[in-house]
């Protein structure tokens, strides 16, 4: 099992300049790598701020997404790190407003506000299934087209669930190394994604997609 494992780069192999660079060209293993490196500081600062490792964790990612959006708002006038952390930062304030916004109203007590409520069904209808069918089914299709060396880690980690260690173990690789591969893979089908999306971007998507495990399908 130790022969096969997959050698982990050394760090600063490729400098920051040009992984960034490579980036902007549309290279999302360049992306992968940059956010692979800033991932400890990134979720360290998310930590500080939001005190949930789960939600931390999200808030990240998302930010991660966001930054490759974003990328030629980025001027290298600071360091890459910087940026990164700021929009982790903006993410957990997002996040932390909505939290405060939200309040329940229970509906079997008295209340003096004039509100009033109207109860909506939960339901999906016709139309929400078929978009719903459809988003699984273009994920489904992009997955499949993930290569397999990507495609397998995450997988396992995110529609089988296993722990990180357990993936690391089926895969013949070191921790670092499967997560530097479903860092790549989830890039990867980020940027797969886009290609389908309009002019909402592709927040709408990812956001059906968290919530539809049935589109972590296995692509044989």
């Amino acid at each position: 099992m130790e022969g096969n494992r997959e050698e982990v780069p050394e760090p600063g192999t490729t400098s920051e300049e040009e992984l960034v660079a490579a980036a902007r060209r549309g290279d999302a293993s360049a992306f992968g790598e940059l956010a692979q490196r800033h991932r400890n500081s990134c979720l360290k600062r998310a930590m500080g701020m939001i005190r949930n490792r789960s939600d931390a964790e999200d808030e990240v990612q998302n930010a991660f997404w966001k930054a490759f959006q974003r990328l030629d708002q980025f001027r290298s006038e600071g360091s890459f790190g910087a940026w990164l952390n700021r929009i982790v930062e903006n993410q957990c304030l997002m996040r932390i407003r909505e939290a405060r916004n939200s309040r329940f109203v229970y509906l079997d007590e008295p209340s003096d506000s004039n509100v009033r409520l109207e109860l909506v069904g939960q339901a999906p209808g016709p139309e929400d299934q078929f978009g719903k069918d459809e988003v699984a089914t273009l994920l489904r299709r992009e997955i499949s087209r993930i290569p397999p060396i990507l495609r397998n880690v995450m997988v396992l980690r995110d529609f089988d669930r296993l722990p990180m260690p357990d993936v690391a173990d089926q895969l013949g690789l070191s921790v670092p190394a499967a997560k530097s591969r479903l860092m790549r893979a989830r890039t990867e089908l980020r940027c797969r994604i886009t290609k389908h999306c309009g002019r909402k971007g592709a927040a709408t998507l990812m956001d059906l997609a968290r919530y539809r495990q049935a589109a972590y399908t296995r692509a044989s």
